[in-house]
């Protein structure tokens, strides 16, 4: 971990262990709000709305508060970095990620303003009132929300975010298997891949580094192979927790599925900390190979931002240029419904809940046709 990762880290725990409902504490004195203001790497975090996401954990999801900051306390180290391990960058958007070292929990931080503003602003009071309807939404479970509660210098210059989410890791569990099988788990953060990349799709992606072009999209070769009834659990739970998303005004998201080789044989692999869901314990594949679990992620992008629509303008440029040979919309700069239904669609192809070739493809139109209407 480098020095500015142990800096952000170390305010992150501070911030998680802090207690904002102990009467001893005191209002920061005037010095430390100037030196809070010209800090550049170490910020003063706190925690937004901390009963109402308290309330999330204990309440709605049923995780013990004990061991949630036990996750933060484990592992403690005398340099600051307490029990989180830096992951470095491993999005497209640039966003830093921390991990707690038993594997339960994940730190991404919100680095793009407009991100910040509409999950704390817009989306989640619908997201609070989702996940107390439906507890085993597939909607990750963001557990904390952390933030400066002031400007800082840091933030204004852009040299450490000034907002982080906590949320669940699905790989928990990874950790406690043998370093062989542990390199067995394969991760895919899938999108709709129809849609116009310009990293990827302008002269042919030749001015763009493999590296990016790799963080882009995932691509699934495979089949998810369950049973009719885990296919229809799934696709109803998206269709419900993507219907929110599209009010909100939401696209870009991603499933992020995670696969590994069923055992049958020896101890079972730890599930995700919580109120258990099956797909996110686990669900076995119908010829005994895998073991799936899914979330749905990434969901911070909002259509009337106004990156958004630069974007689109920029888009809709291009593809006048190209005298009609336009290549459409980007995921960024699609239409909220439009988007959910090819999201949808893609869920709809990659999960197989029939054995034979025509009750697929029967049981596909379906819900296909279902999908289409619904997102109408």
């Amino acid at each position: 971990m480098g020095w500015r990762q142990r800096y952000i880290s170390k305010s992150i725990l501070i911030a998680i262990f802090h207690s904002p409902d102990n009467p001893s504490n005191k209002p920061p004195s005037l010095l430390a709000c100037i030196l809070a203001f010209f800090s550049t790497f170490q910020l003063t975090l706190s925690r937004y709305k901390a009963a109402l996401f308290k309330k999330l954990r204990n309440d709605v999801w049923k995780i013990d508060e004990d061991e949630y900051k036990e996750s933060f306390r484990s592992g403690k180290r005398k340099n600051g970095s307490g029990g989180l391990i830096s992951k470095g960058d491993l999005g497209y958007s640039g966003s830093t990620f921390f991990a707690t070292r038993n594997g339960k929990y994940l730190i991404k931080s919100l680095s793009r303003r407009f991100e910040q503003s509409f999950f704390r602003d817009r989306l989640l009071d619908p997201y609070t009132a989702h996940m107390s309807t439906y507890p085993t939404s597939l909607l990750v479970r963001i557990t904390d929300l952390l933030c400066t509660p002031s400007p800082a210098l840091g933030t204004l210059l852009g040299t450490t975010p000034s907002h982080h989410i906590v949320m669940e890791n699905i790989l928990s569990g990874q950790l406690s298997r043998p370093k062989p099988e542990q390199k067995k788990w394969e991760t895919y953060d899938l999108k709709p891949n129809d849609y116009f990349y310009p990293e990827r799709d302008v002269a042919g992606g030749v001015l763009v580094p493999e590296s990016v072009k790799e963080r882009l999209i995932d691509k699934f070769e495979d089949k998810v192979r369950v049973g009719i009834d885990e296919k229809e659990d799934l696709v109803s739970m998206l269709v419900q927790d993507t219907k929110i998303l599209q009010e909100a005004n939401a696209l870009d998201y991603s499933l992020f599925l995670v696969r590994y080789p069923y055992s049958p044989e020896g101890e079972p692999v730890p599930q995700p900390p919580g109120l258990a869901s099956p797909w996110r314990s686990g669900i076995v594949s119908r010829d005994k190979k895998w073991v799936y679990r899914a979330v749905l992620i990434d969901f911070f992008w909002v259509k009337d931002a106004l990156q958004a629509k630069a974007l689109t303008g920029l888009v809709d440029s291009w593809n006048f240029f190209q005298r009609g040979k336009g290549d459409g919309p980007m995921s960024i700069t699609t239409t909220a419904s439009e988007y959910r239904k090819r999201f949808l669609w893609m869920v709809e192809e990659i999960v197989e809940g029939r054995d034979s070739e025509e009750q697929v493809e029967n049981e596909g139109r379906r819900l296909k046709r279902d999908i289409t209407k619904d997102c109408a």
